[in-house]
């Protein structure tokens, strides 16, 4: 009887005499994992104060990508001629490097409008270029240099302004502190 005992506790040695249990941890995602995706463009939704952080997760996922994309991105296509809806003109008389070329330029485009719901896409959809698109996006919500410097200065003397009443107490100003200078 001893016997049987030593072999039925065998099988789950180290577990107490309990028979392990195997379990797919990889099935087991939550919602913040699946949106860690790696295939999937982080998703922008339109909010402008999230426009930062949103660019700077589609930088590491671009990147991460390859990073000849981002300089498409950045860069634009050079001397590939392009239609309105960014289809080339002339495929066929393009080089071997300028199809390569072209090719990522879609790869980029189809990325960048993944990440866009559709009201978004619709204010850009004039541009034939991935660069086009995400500069007029850079600029609708990061603003030109001028006006970017000119929120800054404001920021800079809103803080020098910025001062605890006596009789408040200590999350109040807090409060206006954190939303005055979380984009400085």
């Amino acid at each position: 009887m001893s016997g049987e005992n030593a072999s039925s506790s065998g099988a789950g040695s180290g577990s107490g005499g309990r028979a392990a249990i195997p379990y797919d941890y990889s099935s087991n995602t939550n919602k913040h994992e699946r949106s860690a995706n790696h295939n999937k463009p982080p998703m922008f939704n339109g909010d402008p104060e999230m426009f930062s952080w949103w660019k700077t997760k589609m930088y590491s996922h671009i990147m991460g990508m390859d990073d000849e994309l981002w300089e498409i991105l950045e860069e634009g296509v050079g001397d590939l001629k392009l239609d309105e809806e960014g289809a080339a003109l002339d495929r066929k008389a393009h080089t071997a490097e300028q199809k390569k070329l072209y090719k990522k330029h879609h790869t980029i485009r189809g990325i960048l409008v993944a990440a866009l719901p559709h009201k978004e896409y619709l204010k850009m959809s004039d541009k034939s270029t991935a660069k086009a698109m995400f500069t007029s996006l850079c600029s609708h919500y990061e603003g030109n240099k001028k006006v970017r410097e000119a929120k800054a200065t404001m920021r800079v003397h809103q803080y020098e302004l910025f001062r605890m009443k006596e009789d408040e107490s200590i999350t109040t100003p807090k409060k206006m502190f954190n939303s005055t200078f979380f984009y400085l």
